[in-house]
């Protein structure tokens, strides 16, 4: 590193932290950024680390803040399904049924359709798909488009019994 990360840490940890805090309004949450931030810059070992660790703090977060409203998300829809009652026998069966079939058929995907669907089922946007998964963002559409397809063709496979692998073509 051009720089030595323990001067630079020395001179801009608390900088960062401040600067973080003001985006977050957590101490404990700017702390543990600035110490992943100081992380990625030991791996990365930038030429400005400086000026990379705002960069890369800015961004974590972001993506913190996005995650965040996510769960926030979530949490909302799961509170405004209704109650779950108790099931007839039959019903229960048939559910217990069904989420074989569908773990079954999520089974049948390559790694990577299955993960790209997974994340997407998630409330991932697209960019977000692509940094975790290594694919172009471009290439979401159409991946997601296949991992849907080949989903409900093994679904359907199972449920009329045939044995092939949807994911092989």
């Amino acid at each position: 590193m051009p720089e030595d990360i323990a001067e630079v840490y020395r001179s801009t940890y608390r900088a960062l932290v401040r600067f973080l805090y003001r985006k977050v309004w957590d101490a404990e949450r700017a702390e543990d950024l600035a110490q992943e931030a100081f992380a990625r810059a030991l791996v990365h070992k930038p030429e400005n680390a400086r000026g990379w660790l705002f960069i890369v703090a800015a961004n974590m977060a972001r993506d913190d803040a996005r995650r965040a409203a996510r769960e926030r998300r979530h949490l909302t829809l799961l509170k405004s399904e209704p109650e779950t009652t108790a099931a007839e026998p039959e019903e229960a069966i048939d559910t217990d049924t069904q989420r074989t079939r569908v773990r079954g058929a999520l089974e049948q995907l390559t790694p990577r359709d299955r993960e790209t669907l997974l994340l997407w089922d998630a409330g991932f946007s697209y960019d977000e798909i692509a940094a975790q998964t290594g694919l172009a963002r471009g290439a979401i559409g159409t991946t997601l488009a296949r991992a849907r397809r080949r989903l409900v063709e093994a679904y359907d496979a199972d449920t009329a019994g045939g044995g092939h692998h949807v994911a092989r073509g």
